[in-house]
């Protein structure tokens, strides 16, 4: 993310606006996120994944019917596995196979989550033999608030 996100919410109790820092936190300390993806046929797809916010958008690998969609519609949702305090991402997902961005998407996701991925010609695969794509969202539209429906915040993203 070179340009920093537009900030705009509705004004609420104190008024305040979250910050974009905020957001961030949440997105890279997170464990587990939910994605939603739109089958071929139009139905809802919604999985837990495990993945890594980096400075360009959010990065997982899925095994899950969202590899066969997301090809053909690129548009997803992602969100924390927090309710209280929630971020979701609105966006566009690409496979990603160029070697040296696998290499740092590997680089974060490894550490985190005490696994070990390897970046492949067409993905990243595991030390059991499951492998994948691997996808990066960039974010259009990131949505926040603060405990008790507090200070929501909507952040709008360059077009790229």
């Amino acid at each position: 993310m070179a340009e920093a996100p537009v900030m705009f919410g509705v004004q609420m109790q104190s008024g305040e606006l979250l910050p974009w820092t905020w957001a961030v936190e949440r997105l890279a300390a997170a464990r587990t996120y939910w994605i939603a993806t739109t089958r071929p046929d139009g139905r809802p797809h919604t999985r837990p994944v495990w993945g890594v916010w980096l400075e360009d958008g959010f990065w997982f690998s899925t095994g899950s019917v969202a590899r066969l969609s997301l090809p053909r519609n690129p548009e997803i949702s992602v969100h924390l596995d927090d309710g209280d305090r929630p971020v979701i991402v609105e966006g566009t997902a690409e496979a990603v196979s160029e070697v040296r961005a696998l290499a740092r998407f590997v680089a974060a996701y490894n550490p985190k989550y005490d696994w070990d991925i390897a970046a492949t010609d067409d993905g990243v695969a595991d030390g059991s033999g499951a492998a994948g794509p691997a996808f990066r969202v960039r974010p259009r539209l990131v949505f926040g608030w603060d405990s008790d429906m507090r200070a929501p915040t909507r952040w709008r993203f360059p077009s790229t």
